[in-house]
């Protein structure tokens, strides 16, 4: 408990941090961000009323502040494109993406763990070298690459499944049911690609030490059936593993901007592209505020959960 204290009180000044980085490289960014909202023949006493109407005519440093202080009362400003508070804006894409990205880990988690424990059990055989092409295929393709190509093979080619959108209703009607899932299951497994990959690669080089280890020929020697062997051998894998995933969810929710966009998936990415092609400066620092905060957090969950599979590791 007290190093999930210290932790939690580490976290602190990181999301200052990140919270100072995002309002500066939002705000030394060129360009005008009102330019969104005002007509072409606008005055330059109409853009003054609306530079003061967002705070763009106080300093800095002042504008930090009084968007910090209202980013800890749950107000993130207005969107300078729709108008909308923030949070109602970045609320209902971080359920999209929570959604998209939680059956991208299922996938990714799942084939990881299978290719990467069978390459590590049947290490130099032809069936490693196939997964572990599998997993440099993974990590190495571009996502928007693969993605469009697989909505031109399923979507056009064959009609399958449909290529872009969160539903037929929208994203605001969502149900469990196969009528909303075959719209998530191209982004979804284009996302899990990269995770799949690292998850292999690293389970099958842990699984191959173990599997070296002396303990593993102890445990043999004292005639412990293969199932029993494979269960100690999980056990030490898991830590690692459950980590490493941890970092892939993270960055599944917060780098999935360009997926988002090639599917049109209304989460926190496609909000992302749209604001920074509007320049919608509350919008884009609201998003990644909110993306920031779940990615620590999740760090932190991550960190508990490994205390729990691994005694190994004292946490004083």
């Amino acid at each position: 408990m007290s190093y999930l204290l210290r932790r939690a009180l580490y976290a602190l000044p990181i999301l200052l941090g990140v919270a100072l980085l995002c309002f500066s490289l939002v705000h030394i960014a060129p360009g005008d961000p009102l330019v969104s909202v005002l007509p072409p023949d606008a005055s330059e006493e109409l853009r003054q009323q609306l530079a003061a109407l967002y705070g763009f005519d106080k300093p800095f440093v002042e504008q930090f502040v009084h968007w910090l202080t209202r980013a800890l009362h749950g107000d993130l400003g207005t969107s300078i494109a729709t108008s909308r508070p923030v949070m109602q804006e970045v609320g209902t894409a971080v359920i999209n993406s929570v959604r998209l990205a939680a059956v991208a880990t299922v996938i990714g988690f799942t084939f990881g763990c299978l290719f990467g424990f069978v390459a590590g059990y049947l290490r130099d055989s032809a069936i490693d070298r196939a997964a572990s092409f599998l997993s440099v295929f993974g990590v190495s393709v571009p996502h928007y690459w693969l993605g469009m190509v697989l909505a031109i093979v399923f979507s056009v080619f064959l009609g399958w499944l449909p290529a872009t959108g969160a539903g037929p209703g929208g994203s605001g009607d969502w149900s469990w049911n196969w009528e909303h899932i075959q719209y998530m299951l191209l982004p979804a497994i284009t996302m899990s690609v990269i995770p799949m990959g690292i998850v292999a690669r690293t389970i099958r080089a842990l699984v191959a030490e173990i599997l070296s280890n002396e303990f593993i020929v102890g445990l043999k020697a004292r005639g412990l059936s293969d199932l029993a062997v494979f269960r100690h051998v999980v056990k030490n894998v898991a830590p690692t593993a459950l980590s490493v995933m941890g970092l892939q969810l993270g960055y599944l929710l917060g780098g999935s901007i360009l997926i988002e966009t090639v599917f049109a998936w209304p989460g926190t990415g496609f909000l992302l592209n749209s604001a920074i092609f509007q320049r919608d400066f509350p919008l884009l620092q609201g998003t990644i505020l909110i993306l920031a905060v779940f990615f620590v957090l999740l760090n932190l969950t991550v960190d508990a959960l490994q205390t729990l599979f691994d005694p190994r590791i004292q946490r004083n």
